[in-house]
Order: structure tokens, then sequence, then C-alpha cells
């Protein structure tokens, strides 16, 4: 009888095993993904990328939330930016990246289009 009852415990700790979700952050599990209080949601500093939306004379106020929103988009068009400039560097069969292979990136892109001539130096 004490052999079954250890069978027992171990097929209800395989279903628990199945029951709880998987806590890996990059799978559908949201509440993972949300950040602590500790946390920062942004990279970018919050007050920095405000005063630059406060620059333009069409901004009179901007609530957190769009700040917030704004300095992650910048953050992920950076991320895109740079992976797709760092694979230009690759394809060079280079490891350090250079100011020629963001002009690449920049002028072979579409998406990039209306940042050409931006890096122009005086």
């Amino acid at each position: 009888m004490a052999g079954e009852e250890e069978n027992i415990e171990m097929d209800n700790t395989e279903e628990n095993a199945e029951d709880t979700p998987n806590q890996d952050p990059d799978v559908g599990d949201s509440s993972a993904q949300e950040p602590s209080s500790n946390e920062r949601i942004t990279k970018l500093p919050i007050t920095r990328v405000k005063a630059i939306m406060k620059s333009d004379p069409d901004v009179s106020l901007a609530s957190s939330e769009a700040v917030v929103a704004l300095a992650k988009a910048a953050e992920m068009f950076i991320q895109m930016l740079s992976k797709d400039a760092i694979n230009s560097t690759m394809q060079s069969k280079r490891k350090t990246l250079q100011r020629k292979d963001l002009d690449t990136v920049i002028d072979t892109r579409d998406s990039y289009a209306f940042l050409e001539g931006t890096l122009d130096g005086p």
C-alpha cells in the first residue's frame, strides 16, 4: 500500500506541473511582462523625452502615458535600426559598427528613407 501512495503523490505532482503556466516571459503570460514598481518600463529618461515632446510648439500638454509610449517606441526604433546596421557590419565581415553601416541601412531600406541626410555632418 505504501508503494501506491508514492505513485499517487508523484501523479499529483505531474498534474500540478502541467497545470502551472509556463513562467517564460516570452510565452503568453502577460503578468510576467508587467514591470514591478522597482523596474523601469523604458531605458530612455522619461523627463528628457517629455522635454523633447514639449519643445514642439504644437504640444502643450503631454500625458505620462503618451510620454512612456513615445519613449518605448523610440527605444524599439533604435533597437531595430541598430540590428539592421549590425547586420550590414557582419556582411562586411567586420566586428565594429561604423557610421557607414548606418548610412548603408538608411540608403537601402525604404522604412528609413525619412532619415536620409540626417547624419550628414557640417
